[in-house]
């Protein structure tokens, strides 16, 4: 399984482009911070009751205290990029090798190769898994630990009890690291001890195990959340509580077929038909492993269907099983073909079964699929390559020339000081974006607008009223650029919501050296015209005009104070 390792490492080593500030801002920003003490904690890390655990962002830690340690990071800064991304490449890698496994147990030997190559030539796994987001690692974790689950009563007890344990152990790191994983685990457990029930002693011992483990898992996290935020904290409940309540809707809400009509074709992309065969092959031959993992599936997706907030992301740890329907669609369609070429010569049917690398997938087949190959090569090189172009350009300044640097972008459009590494832009106001905290105990969180809101209601409106008339060629830092979501915010929104409502809090900026935004900014009436009369002038130009949508569209730019 080396090609798999090779692959997804080159993957994670050669993306060039923005997908989600998750990746970021979940991930690495936060051991950035940790381990060289400055870096930007969102509201998840800084509010009062804390809803993220260090657990995943600590994989991060190692290669960047190693690249501490020996020095490296002020010559080579480049490192503390690339050292993550062979740690994600490294991880991302399981699901490739473990779908071999649950392939083997689900259906047999001659699937694996195909399911195997259904999933080194996913689209959405070269735009996704080997990212530092949560979700491939709970991907990986959940297809690992699937590959355990006792799909096959003819094993020994001893043999399945075993099993069942390390399929236990790597279903709680999932849940660790992303809580909503348990739903995944509510529906394979439940059923497997419907059918160990009659079996009292090993019903028992799965109830056991399944608390042994999670009770340790749950310590586990508790200890060292506690230990990095100083004080007892819950953050798997936080975290739980939180997307459950209507502040997960400030991020954007979906319709209920969001899932079905959007994520799924999103994710399966040219496997989609043959993911839809594989099922209904399954239901048909009443195929009871492949109907299980069909049934865990659909029952996922109703639940994930019940929340307001919806992402592609969100379903990707059921991907590799899509990838196994496919694999049983692909194999049965070449083997029909096959049949029906009884006809022609024998060397003619030889040919036809080599020019297909020796998988069992018919030409026609293997031609959709590798459509996938050139739009995972435009991901992975091409696509919103301007907002982490930007970084790489902003560090390349010297320090010198580097006084000042403000975002006017949508919040969290760009990496952060994980990919920039300049201690000279830590200090307080020096490097500012416009915030985006979200309605936190407010009681009607739908009339709630963000600094970015406000910003974009009216641009021109906003630097005229919240920036100074004239720039100070000192560039000093701002005093107030963005709001900080402690107690003293979360007051600070319930005396608004009870009196005036006006959702603009003060925020007052100093010009900056460096200005960044998106080129739908410049269209907005009059701002050009007030950042060419500021003495602004474009210095630079990332990405393409046509990409992304809204205030994120016209490509990155940089104008400087001249």
């Amino acid at each position: 399984m080396a090609s798999a390792l090779v692959l997804r490492v080159a993957i994670a080593l050669s993306t060039q482009g923005f997908f989600q500030p998750d990746e970021y801002f979940q991930a690495l920003e936060p051991a950035h911070h940790y381990v060289f003490g400055y870096g930007h904690l969102t509201w998840e890390w800084v509010s009062p009751v804390p809803l993220r655990s260090i657990i995943y962002p600590a994989l991060n830690m190692p290669p960047f205290w190693i690249i501490k340690t020996l020095g490296l990071d002020a010559r080579y800064p480049e490192l503390l990029i690339t050292g993550p991304r062979i740690v994600h490449g490294l991880l991302a890698a399981i699901t490739d090798i473990w779908i071999c496994e649950i392939t083997r147990q689900i259906l047999n030997d001659a699937f694996v190769p195909t399911a195997y190559f259904v999933s080194l030539t996913s689209l959405f796994h070269s735009l996704s898994l080997s990212r530092s987001m949560s979700n491939s690692l709970e991907t990986s974790l959940t297809t690992a630990a699937l590959s355990y689950y006792p799909w096959n009563n003819a094993q020994s007890m001893q043999v399945q009890s075993t099993r069942t344990r390390m399929c236990i152990v790597f279903a709680a790191l999932a849940c660790a690291i992303r809580p909503t994983n348990a739903i995944i685990w509510v529906y394979m457990f439940g059923l497997l001890f419907l059918r160990l029930g009659h079996r009292l002693s090993r019903g028992s011992s799965l109830i056991r195990d399944c608390c042994v483990i999670g009770t340790g898992t749950i310590l586990a996290v508790f200890a060292l959340d506690s230990a990095f935020y100083g004080r007892p904290a819950l953050s798997l409940l936080n975290f739980l509580r939180v997307n459950a309540s209507p502040v997960s809707l400030f991020y954007g809400s979906s319709p209920w077929h969001y899932y079905l009509s959007q994520a799924l074709p999103i994710l399966c992309s040219t496997s989609l038909p043959f993911v839809l065969h594989g099922m209904l092959l399954a239901v048909k031959n009443d195929e009871k492993k492949p109907k299980t993992m069909l049934g865990c599936i659909f029952w996922t997706l109703t639940v994930f269907s019940f929340v307001g907030h919806k992402e592609w992301r969100f379903l990707h740890p059921l991907l590799p099983m899509l990838h196994i329907f496919a694999s049983r669609s692909l194999v049965e369609l070449y083997h029909r073909s096959a049949k029906t070429e009884v006809k022609a010569p024998r060397e003619k049917r030889k040919n036809a079964i080599a020019k297909t690398f020796s998988l069992p997938i018919r030409t026609r087949d293997l031609c959709l699929l590798l459509l996938a190959v050139p739009a995972s090569i435009y991901v992975v090189f091409f696509h919103c390559v301007g907002q982490i172009k930007v970084m790489s350009y902003l560090r390349s300044l010297p320090p010198e020339n580097l006084t000042s640097v403000g975002f006017l972008t949508p919040c969290h459009s760009t990496p952060w000081q994980a990919y920039l590494h300049r201690p000279d832009l830590a200090a307080p106001g020096r490097m500012w974006a416009l915030g985006c905290e979200p309605p936190l105990g407010l009681q009607h969180p739908s009339d709630y607008k963000d600094q970015t809101d406000i910003f974009f209601e009216a641009p021109l409106e906003y630097m005229r009223t919240h920036f100074p008339s004239h720039v100070d060629t000192s560039y000093p830092p701002s005093a107030f650029a963005s709001s900080v979501p402690n107690v003293t915010f979360v007051e600070t929104l319930q005396v608004v919501e009870q009196s005036s409502r006006s959702w603009d809090l003060g925020w007052r900026h100093e010009w900056p050296q460096y200005i960044v935004l998106f080129g739908a900014l410049l269209r907005e009436p009059g701002v050009l015209d007030l950042f060419q009369n500021q003495g602004y002038e474009e210095v630079w130009k990332g990405g393409f005009e046509w990409e992304g949508e809204g205030q994120r569209r016209g490509a990155v730019r940089i104008w400087k104070h001249i």
